[in-house]
């Protein structure tokens, strides 16, 4: 039975049709759309353009965005829609420019021509019922006339604060007197209504050709990028669907897109935990130190294997070889924190998620991000357009698969997941919090099907994550959890932030109803009909 003197919240229960964003506004614009008749890809993209306006640190049009789809009684599929280097971001031109070895945030190389556009325009051509004008009326609405900030995007924004006051544009829009805004007052973005309107009225080439790319072009060229407006004129198309990744686990398939994004890390994660008992009679402090090794194993062979698909082909079948996660599992000492070591040796020198499941029984799974708080924080005062900086992703080394090139995607944090069963999908999931994501999925996961927690429990159990040599741990973790996990050598460090957030709806297998989850480390909801 729920714990109602907990404060914490119930699961979300529906009949017909679900949303579950980060943001409150978001989850009502998208529910807006499911009642007056559209469909889950509409809802979403309706959602999402919410979110570029009010969680402007999270996520904008000069993102990038990855979903899956699953169209009732059809066929799965995924999205790829990050966004390339240009055609002259060469190793040489970068090194040239002065970079070592990586590229930093607030650079203009870190800037890859936005995929969000592009992948929006792409699902709603595909699958999309309602027009784009109505699709973005309230994010518009928001953007032109204001929108009251909330709580948790006010420390996220006040903590990105002295970031944005490096770029004059950014800080004239997102620093009003000189700091950030606080819970409960108004912001506004009006020339990000006017980009929206473009885009509903002429679709990619609203953003990709004509005025608004040959302004965001000549902002970044006078940054010191390479970009040119052949580059956004590509980008226009550079959405494309994919086959979805997937792995066994628990008796149900996980699905995730395949390189360039890290889903691969997430589904090696389970499949290494697959190798140990997972349930209820394990210890808090033996789960979050399997769940650490494992993260740690997975995450070391994602930085030195994982980039561009065509620079790492076959990477996916290597990594979930049962050669390959016997060997990484068999690596786990149940005593003792380890370094990560790569199964073969070789040589090797921020987000809004979102999901909607509609009265067809239509599921997305959807993600959206600028990578960093703010990204690249540079802010095209002609157009604005905030830029990400998923370009910083890129590696500055010879060789690897993850090094900078003419046209390359870079390896991506972000990852939308969906849960299926003989075929069918049963739960579009997601964890925001950048590197933490792959993590997230795989703890999430476990709780549900290995603990057999309620949805939105499952969500809020306090988290831990394995990054570099130290544990993080948020403060719900026990004293007596703590000191088990520092006799075992990991390094503890309490969080004063929460770690990432989530959502989640989950088609219940006996009655056809809707669970839905959003995290309660965010400010959003999951509501339904």
């Amino acid at each position: 039975m729920f714990d109602f003197f907990s404060a914490r919240r119930p699961s979300t229960l529906a009949q017909e049709a679900m949303i579950a964003t980060s943001h409150p506004l978001s989850t009502a614009a998208g529910l807006d759309i499911l009642s007056a008749g559209g469909n889950a890809v509409d809802a979403a993209i309706a959602a999402v353009a919410v979110q570029c306006v009010v969680e402007p640190h999270m996520t904008g049009i000069g993102g990038d965005c990855f979903a899956i789809y699953a169209p009732k009684g059809g066929k799965i599929k995924a999205l790829n829609g990050s966004g390339r280097a240009p055609a002259a971001a060469t190793l040489e031109a970068l090194k040239a420019a002065g970079l070592g070895t990586e590229i930093p945030q607030t650079s203009p190389h870190a800037v890859t021509i936005p995929g969000s556009v592009s992948a929006w325009c792409r699902l709603h051509a595909d699958h999309g019922s309602l027009p784009l004008d109505r699709l973005f009326a309230r994010a518009i609405h928001y953007a032109e006339n204001g929108y009251p900030v909330t709580p948790r995007v006010a420390m996220d924004w006040a903590a990105c604060a002295e970031l944005v006051s490096g770029d004059p544009h950014a800080a004239a829009l997102f620093l009003p007197d000189g700091v950030a805004p606080k819970a409960g007052q108004r912001h506004a973005q009006p020339l990000l209504g006017t980009r929206l309107r473009e885009i509903a009225a002429k679709g990619v080439a609203g953003f990709y050709e004509g005025e608004t790319a040959a302004k965001m072009v000549a902002h970044l060229k006078a940054l010191g990028g390479l970009h040119s407006e052949e580059d956004f004129h590509k980008g226009a198309h550079q959405a494309h669907w994919v086959e979805p990744i997937s792995t066994r686990y628990a008796g149900y398939d996980v699905l995730e897109c395949p390189p360039n994004g890290q889903g691969l890390a997430a589904l090696l994660i389970l499949r290494i935990l697959s190798k140990f008992d997972m349930g209820e009679t394990l210890s808090e402090a033996d789960r979050i130190h399997l769940h650490a090794e494992a993260v740690k194993l997975a995450y070391h062979h994602r930085d030195a294997l994982i980039g561009d698909p065509a620079a790492c082909p076959d990477i996916t079948e290597t990594l979930l070889s049962d050669q390959v996660v016997d060997k990484l599992a068999s690596r786990i000492d149940m005593a003792r924190a380890a370094p990560p070591a790569l199964w073969d040796e070789p040589p090797h020198k921020d987000t809004v998620y979102l999901c909607v499941v509609d009265r067809d029984g239509n599921a997305i799974s959807f993600i959206n991000s600028l990578f960093h708080g703010f990204g690249s924080t540079r802010l095209d005062p002609a157009t604005g357009v905030l830029f990400q900086s998923r370009g910083a992703s890129f590696r500055l080394i010879k060789g690897h698969p993850n090094a900078i090139g003419p046209g390359k995607l870079p390896m991506h944090t972000i990852i939308p997941g969906m849960l299926c069963k003989d075929g069918a999908a049963v739960m579009p999931f997601g964890v925001m919090g950048g590197q933490y994501q792959a993590a997230g999925h795989a703890a999430l996961l476990s709780g549900l099907l290995d603990r057999g927690m309620e949805l939105q429990a499952a969500m809020d159990a306090p988290r831990s994550f394995a990054e570099g040599d130290i544990l993080q741990i948020e403060p719900g973790i026990s004293e007596s959890v703590r000191n088990d996990l520092a006799a075992r050598g990991h390094k503890l460090a309490v969080q004063t932030s929460p770690i990432g957030g989530s959502q989640a709806i989950r088609i219940c297998e006996n009655t056809g109803f809707l669970i839905g989850g959003s995290d309660t480390r965010k400010d959003g909801m999951a509501l339904g009909f």
